[in-house]
């Protein structure tokens, strides 16, 4: 009779099916959603695109400040930033081997990440608000 395989990992983690890491498959469901949310938000992009192309510049405004079009803008930014963080971070995670390094570029990359944001998300508000912002 074959013997029962040892095992480290205590009863309560087996059951809750954790790794080392205690998040389980968090990112990797945050990065699918992220991708369908970007799939349908870039096929509204694509209509905006389409729709302010080759206009004059008070038309082309006059598009990108309807609000629907604003709010698909906004959403797609957001969305985009997210996804790039979490996928920089497992590139990150799985090839930099230093800790430091790792913290520190970790730490970058979600820095890089909420600037490209919010640089994109001021300008979408700015056309969008007029002279209002």
């Amino acid at each position: 009779m074959a013997e029962p395989t040892r095992t480290l990992r205590t009863t309560l983690s087996k059951i809750q099916g954790l790794g080392a890491a205690h998040a389980g498959t968090e990112h990797f469901w945050r990065q699918r959603l992220t991708a369908i949310a970007n799939l349908i938000l870039i096929i509204a992009f694509v209509g905006i695109l389409l729709a302010a192309g080759g206009r004059d510049y008070a038309t082309a405004v006059a598009i990108v400040s309807h609000p629907a079009a604003s709010i698909v803008l906004l959403l797609l930014v957001i969305s985009v930033a997210i996804h790039m963080r979490i996928g920089m971070t497992v590139v990150i995670e799985d090839y930099v081997h230093d800790k430091g390094m790792k913290l520190a570029a970790v730490i970058l990359n979600t820095f890089f990440a909420a600037a490209v944001a919010a640089a994109a998300l001021f300008a979408i508000l700015k056309l969008g608000l007029g002279r209002v912002v």
